[in-house]
């Protein structure tokens, strides 16, 4: 047979590694909140957020300062230098934290989070939790705790499910 007829082979299979299974829908959004975390500029921690609707990403966020705000990590934390716990006192911070601008990202470019589901990697706080029952935000997966039970309060008597990852 001609070498010019013969039909080349564009793409061989690769097979997936046996020690890495492929990961449930949930870890997979879950993951990639964790990636978002990456972005932060909190010094305290880093949180991720991903909007998911129907297997799509509608939105992600994380922790930070305001669009053209001077962030933390350049400036210090007055969080920190006031002497704040973790849990009180959200207004005295200059940060965003990742829910609400993920909510705020889907908003300024118009996207509809009603009906969605949230992959955070902190459980979210009064503040968040008030936003995300408010945006129409159905459920709400997450892996690390966070001192704030009035926010699993609303969450239950607004019939929002809570699902923490590994847990």
């Amino acid at each position: 047979m001609d070498q010019a007829k013969k039909p080349k082979k564009i793409l061989s299979p690769v097979p997936a590694p046996d020690s890495t299974p492929r990961p449930s829908w949930e870890e997979y959004f879950f993951q990639i909140a964790q990636q978002v975390a990456t972005r932060s500029t909190c010094m305290r921690r880093q949180v991720g957020a991903v909007l998911v609707k129907d297997r799509r990403i509608l939105s992600t966020g994380y922790n930070g300062a305001p669009r053209g705000i001077s962030h933390c990590i350049d400036i210090g934390c007055l969080r920190d230098e006031l002497g704040i716990p973790s849990g009180e006192r959200h207004e005295l911070c200059r940060a965003l934290h990742a829910e609400q601008n993920a909510i705020a990202q889907a908003a300024l470019h118009g996207v509809n989070v009603e009906g969605s589901t949230l992959y955070c990697t902190h459980q979210p706080c009064i503040l968040c939790a008030k936003m995300i029952i408010n945006a129409g935000i159905v459920e709400v997966y997450f892996d690390q705790g966070y001192p704030d039970e009035m926010a699993q309060g609303f969450f239950a008597e607004a019939g929002i499910r809570l699902h923490r990852m590994g847990g």
